[in-house]
Parts: C-alpha cells; sequence; structure tokens
C-alpha cells in the first residue's frame, strides 16, 4: 500500500511568493532525501495557489517529514502567508498508474480533498477556506519530485 498526502495552499498576495519559493525549495530538497519518499508532484494553480502530492510507504514517514526540517521551519510562515489551505490523506494500492508512478491523477486529489480534506489553521482565512469552494484547479502546470538517487546529496543550501 502506498499512503497519500496532498496539500493545497494559497498565499494571500504576492509579495509573499518569494519567501513561499525559498520555502519550497528548501522542503523539495528534504522530500527528496526523506526515508519512505516514493514519489511526489507539484502544481502550480491560479491565483497563487499551489499542490502538492507526495507517495509513501507509510503515514510514520511522511509524519517524521513534516515533523523536521525545512518543512517544519516553513510551517509558522504559512500560518501567516496564507489565507487557504487544506490536506487530505488516504491509502492506495501499490499499482503503477498511467503517470509511471504511483500518484493518481490530480482530478483525483481534486475530488479527495473536497470530500475528505479538512483545512489547515491560517491567520487570515478567506470566505472559502473553511468550506473549500475553490474552483477546479488548473492541471497544466504540474511538475515531478522524484527521490534522489540513492548515495547521492544535494548540497544544503541556506
Amino acid at each position: 500500500m502506498t499512503f497519500i498526502s496532498v496539500t493545497r495552499l494559497r498565499l494571500r498576495a504576492i509579495r509573499f511568493l518569494p519567501g513561499f519559493a525559498m520555502h519550497a525549495i528548501r522542503t523539495r530538497n528534504q522530500v527528496r532525501q526523506a526515508t519512505g519518499f516514493k514519489a511526489g508532484a507539484l502544481l502550480q494553480d491560479h491565483d497563487w495557489t499551489f499542490w502538492t502530492m507526495t507517495a509513501w510507504t507509510d503515514e510514520a514517514s511522511m509524519r517524521r517529514y513534516v515533523m523536521g526540517g525545512a518543512h517544519r521551519s516553513a510551517m509558522p510562515s504559512l500560518v501567516r502567508w496564507c489565507d487557504e489551505a487544506s490536506v487530505v490523506h488516504w491509502t492506495q494500492a501499490d499499482t503503477v498508474l498511467t503517470s509511471g508512478s504511483n500518484l493518481p491523477p490530480w482530478e483525483d486529489a481534486d475530488r479527495r480533498m473536497r470530500a475528505d480534506g479538512h483545512p489547515s489553521n491560517v491567520r487570515h482565512p478567506s470566505p472559502r477556506h473553511l468550506t473549500m469552494t475553490y474552483r477546479p484547479p488548473r492541471l497544466t502546470r504540474s511538475g515531478p519530485i522524484r527521490a534522489a538517487a540513492a548515495g547521492s546529496e544535494e548540497p544544503a543550501r541556506h
């Protein structure tokens, strides 16, 4: 089985984009090295909205990643910078999908987010935050996150 984690974050102003980009690079580098990480993808949506989808060997591996390193450092800023944030998790069979990975299509991630996801804490919620009544995501700006090759390490970026 594969544990899937999907997040959706909407920046409330463009002025937060540089800091967000810095944290995104650091957390991407962290996840690529994380124990239990199988595959991932990023999706740049409308209106400064960003989705992540990651596949893990188990929930415990994902939780260790979330609670450490660059990801943990980014979380306090996201509470201030985002006006919409949500997360959904599920377990799926270890079948390789048409994309060549264990990741489901973004349409499935959106459907599950609306049905089973829950809003995360933000200081300045939009009217859509709690109801998660956002428009369907733009699916044309997605890219993979690949696990680092065994034995390779990217230099730390500070």
